[in-house]
């Protein structure tokens, strides 16, 4: 892609963000694009409805779980630096860390921790806890109110709880905040200059807010909660910064490890083992997870990709190897979602020239649908699953442990604690997808809302897997 090519990129995706925000009531939008030594950043309509401030190419934005590859980067260059052994226990150097019966806890590896393959039951574990001993609250607190999905290593779920443990070891290890580590080994090295990791830095420029939409009006209101508690910092929680703070970011990992500045952040050696296949639950649902990173495959592309859910808002950072481009994007309303999967297609298909095959060619008939019912659980989470007229139809319920988790995730979630019954057609055995969604809605980064069940034992699947996170069966 020569400079016009990325400038005809540039006018595409002005049109491209404006049709989608304006028909979708998404109000801000902002994202870059990387290529072959060019970049561009576009930014459109409104950073918070309340005061109508602009969206503009340095706002900054919660980064969301995005945050979960900077964690990562962080673990291992303390493995990098003989801190850390990615093989070792996590109580070798986190003894005080307890879950709730029934578990063994010494079997859970630094490596599982930052490859969503740890098992810790703790997706909606919300201790609204500040400050500088909040990661030591929210381990304290794991040992009362959360025990394991299933043994370390055996499965991949999706794990904020992992990725705030690693955050904690990481305390441990350099006698260091993880926020302070953060801002000193990533973004200053990286060159992430408008980077901070709190609400009372980011309010001094400009920062977007996320948004949801009103059920009556359908207009975009602004969220009732900023960020998520201190707690959840490693995870996503907390981390603010920009669109060219990403794109740097991302350009590391493209560069080997080294900074678009020329410094080095982290080891050709361990750059390239976070991009390498850690897991891979072998289902289109789940793509192969690496360290930090999760490998779609766009055909013979992999795209080493993290997206990021802040209240009303949503991040994603993809970057391609094959083809040196890093994108990257925040919306303000979680609908932007779907625009950040189309311009993600449209740069892969138009722009490198990527083909991208239809992932889910025809629906199956005649699959049992006995296997897949009943009811599943994780921590404050249930899933009912039954059979109406010929489908699966699954009820989610939210079930909060105390008041104090009730309040952060209603804000999180805009309000909603249960989802109206959704109903599954069959692919394959195993394998399902939401009824009524045209089967090319599947091919990219929403294959995430396929379905998949697993290790069935005596006529009964134990695991129901939606958007990579297990839930096992009651």
């Amino acid at each position: 892609m020569n400079d016009n090519a990325l400038h005809t990129v540039e006018a595409q995706l002005r049109e491209q963000v404006a049709t989608y925000c304006e028909s979708n009531n998404v109000p801000g939008f902002v994202a870059g694009v990387y290529h072959a030594g060019e970049q561009i950043v576009v930014a459109h309509g409104v950073a918070n409805v309340a005061t109508g401030a602009p969206m503009i190419e340095d706002t900054g934005f919660l980064f969301g779980s995005v945050t979960k590859v900077l964690t990562t980067t962080l673990v291992l260059q303390q493995v990098e630096r003989g801190q850390l052994d990615l093989d070792a226990p996590v109580v070798k150097y986190l003894p005080e860390l307890a879950l709730a019966a029934p578990s063994d806890v010494n079997k859970i590896l630094v490596r599982h921790l930052i490859s969503h393959t740890n098992g810790i039951d703790a997706d909606l574990y919300f201790p609204d806890a500040k400050g500088r001993d909040a990661l030591k609250t929210y381990v304290e607190g794991l040992a009362s109110s959360c025990g394991t999905m299933f043994e370390p290593g055996e499965q991949l779920s999706y794990s904020n709880g992992g990725m705030i443990v690693a955050g904690r070891l990481l305390e441990v290890v350099t006698g260091m905040s993880f926020h302070d580590l953060l801002e000193r080994d990533i973004y200053a090295p990286v060159g992430m200059a408008n980077s901070s990791t709190s609400a009372e830095q980011a309010i001094l420029r400009s920062t977007a807010v996320g948004h949801f939409l009103d059920p009556e009006t359908m207009a975009a209101k602004p969220t009732n909660m900023f960020m998520l508690p201190d707690t959840w910092g490693p995870a996503g929680g907390t981390p603010i910064g920009t669109v060219d703070d990403l794109l740097a970011f991302g350009r590391t990992h493209l560069a080997g490890g080294v900074s678009p500045s020329g410094t080095r952040v982290l080891s050709a050696e361990l750059t390239t083992l976070m991009q390498q296949t850690s897991h891979d639950m072998a289902t289109p649902n789940v793509p192969p997870m690496g360290l930090g990173w999760v490998r779609y495959p766009f055909g013979d592309t992999t795209v080493l990709a993290m997206s990021g859910a802040s209240p009303g808002g949503v991040s994603i950072l993809c970057v391609v190897p094959e083809h040196d481009l890093v994108f990257t994007a925040f919306g303000n309303n979680p609908g932007a979602i779907m625009l950040q999967d189309q311009i993600l297609q449209h740069l892969l298909r138009e722009h490198v020239g990527v083909q991208i095959p239809t992932l889910v060619t025809e629906l199956a008939q005649d699959v049992d649908l006995a296997p897949y019912v009943g009811t599943y659980r994780s921590n404050q989470l249930r899933i009912d699953v039954s059979i109406v007229d010929g489908q699966l139809e699954e009820r989610m319920t939210y079930e909060p442990a105390d008041e104090s988790q009730k309040r952060i995730f209603t804000e999180f979630a805009g309000g909603a604690t249960s989802a109206p019954p959704q109903r599954y057609v069959p692919i394959r055995p195993g394998l399902f997808a939401p009824a009524g969604y045209p089967l090319e809605t599947f091919d990219g980064y929403l294959r995430l809302l396929l379905v998949s069940y697993h290790d069935v034992r005596d006529g009964q699947a134990r695991f129901h897997n939606a958007g990579g996170r297990l839930t096992r069966r009651a």
